[in-house]
């Protein structure tokens, strides 16, 4: 009698580690290509989520489950600002891109 409840405790344990998925957070340069799919990135339109979804797939993960613009503040380590460091004055915006396996 004592099994039954102690299979189903193990059972309900290996499904919960399984539900957990990987997320990783890529930062990558938004640069204006003429197509228009980094202003739907950076202001995260419905029109980005095939390009999110298509960056996400190509690094092995399932899908994308948001994409928006960040700032350079928000972002940890040496990212140009406005200034010297910048080509003719202008930085280039980043995008987040949360992708889940």
């Amino acid at each position: 009698m004592r099994s039954l409840p102690a299979l189903l405790c193990c059972a309900f344990i290996i499904a919960a580690s399984s539900a957990s998925a990987e997320t990783r957070v890529f930062i990558i340069a938004n640069q204006a290509d003429g197509y228009g799919v980094d202003q739907c990135l950076a202001k995260g339109d419905q029109c980005g989520a095939h390009a999110a979804r298509s960056y996400c797939q190509s690094r092995d993960f399932a899908q994308a489950s948001s994409y928006r613009r960040v700032d350079p503040d928000e972002i940890t380590g040496s990212v140009p600002k406005s200034g010297a460091n910048c080509s003719h004055g202008h930085c280039d915006d980043y995008v987040a891109i949360t992708c889940q396996r």
